[in-house]
């Protein structure tokens, strides 16, 4: 056996090289049939709008790196060399290193981004599906699951927010706590402030205020976010009751100056509100962060907080990194182990073998021998094989802690028996 991935992703293609190569989902099944066709004993397809990935279980005898790619360009269309430049294949361990990586995103574009391990999980859910999976995949993927566990619990490869969106909702947390009741006026309809919205909506803010100078662009933005469009002229009115406000305007100035948020900090008892804004250039006068319980991040604060958590980020990738080796070695020493079963016919076929030899050449020189008497020196020399065996074949079956030492072992005993050799 032997295990091959080939593949592309968002660094090696361009987008429209991607989309020419995706599987739609409802026809994941069909082409994981075609692709077993070929002669591979188990199959996996992972194709996201990032990455498309081929992973397979293929005969030792077959060039499998060589039958993926053919199955690529065969199923959607295409001719070689239109995809060689782009693709990357990996064998054995190099893919097991990859899969682990993948599940763990240390391979994503956002390196700690949640979504890929469900995108993983629901290929191989698909793969078991279809019927093509078995137990050497079963336990790559399965391992590839734990090792990316280990990863999130043990690192802080997710816990730093990165985009500009996600960053506005850790601060407005670290602001108001949970997000639950609060409320939420955006200014404007940018679109980096539609994400802002978007995100801080998912996170538990239970009511949403849009206003805009065009107010059929606020009505739209509102209904898509189940939130409700305001008259413009009613934004300092919004203000005594908005704890969050977005701002991703195309205005040339300030819409907000200090003293209209002055008198609405004054209006709203001093409760604190949260001033985030997205527009360039600014919206809100940034000399607004002097008054007592206004906070004000505008773009450039954003981006700052931004960098600071990816390079956070990076430093706990590269103990995810090293946590992955560490899996990458013990899971590839383990399929050897569970892999035993050549090695253990070869040695009791060796020890039979030479125990035979021994027995007719001793029988040739038995001239009187009776055949009850031969049968009991038969009996004697299959039971002689079966004691030499056992605690050999015990020692290689072993669970031992220590992988190394099992391994140099059974690598000990293949050369004593010159199992690698004809017999």
């Amino acid at each position: 056996m032997k295990l091959v991935l080939v593949g592309l992703n968002h660094r090696t293609a361009p987008v429209e090289i991607r989309q020419r190569v995706a599987f739609p989902e409802d026809g994941l099944q069909q082409a994981l049939q075609e692709l077993m066709r070929s002669g591979m004993r188990e199959a996996l397809i992972l194709s996201t709008c990032n990455r498309v990935e081929v992973l397979a279980n293929c005969p030792e005898e077959l060039d499998g790196e060589a039958l993926l790619k053919q199955f690529l360009y065969a199923y959607h269309s295409l001719a070689p060399p239109f995809l060689e430049r782009h693709l990357y294949s990996h064998l054995n361990d190099k893919a097991v290193r990859h899969i682990f990586r993948v599940a763990s995103s240390l391979d994503s574009m956002v390196v700690g981004e949640t979504q890929i391990l469900g995108q993983v999980k629901e290929a191989y859910s698909l793969a078991c599906q279809a019927g093509t999976v078995g137990n050497y995949l079963h336990s790559v993927m399965n391992r590839a699951f734990s090792v990316a566990k280990r990863a999130r619990s043990e690192t802080g490869i997710s816990a730093f927010s990165v985009s500009i969106s996600s960053v506005a909702v850790e601060l407005a947390k670290k602001i108001f706590g949970e997000l639950g009741g609060r409320t939420l006026l955006i200014l404007g309809a940018g679109k980096m402030g539609e994400l802002a919205l978007k995100h801080l909506r998912s996170s538990g803010v239970s009511q949403v205020w849009v206003t805009n100078r065009t107010p059929e662009r606020a009505q739209e933005l509102a209904a898509s976010l189940e939130g409700v469009a305001v008259p413009f002229e009613r934004l300092q009115e919004c203000l005594r009751t908005a704890d969050i406000v977005i701002s991703s305007t195309g205005a040339p100035g300030f819409v907000l100056t200090r003293q209209d948020v002055q008198k609405a900090i004054l209006d709203r008892g001093r409760r604190p509100i949260f001033f985030i804004d997205i527009s360039v250039p600014r919206n809100v006068d940034p000399e607004v962060h002097q008054i007592e319980n206004v906070y004000y991040y505008d773009i450039d604060n954003l981006q700052t907080v931004s960098a600071a958590n990816r390079r956070e980020r990076e430093r706990e990738a590269r103990l995810a990194e090293r946590l992955v080796e560490e899996e990458v070695k013990s899971f590839a020493s383990r399929l050897k182990l569970l892999n035993l079963a050549p090695t253990i016919a070869g040695l009791r076929s060796r020890i039979e073998r030479i125990c035979q030899e021994e027995l007719e050449r001793s029988l040739r020189k038995l001239s009187d021998r009776t055949p009850q008497h031969e049968e009991e020196l038969r009996l004697m020399t299959a039971r002689i094989v079966n004691k030499i065996c056992h605690p050999l074949i015990s020692q290689m079956k072993r669970q031992d802690e220590n992988l190394e030492f099992q391994m140099e072992y059974i690598e000990t005993i293949k050369r004593m028996f010159r199992l690698n050799s004809k017999l």
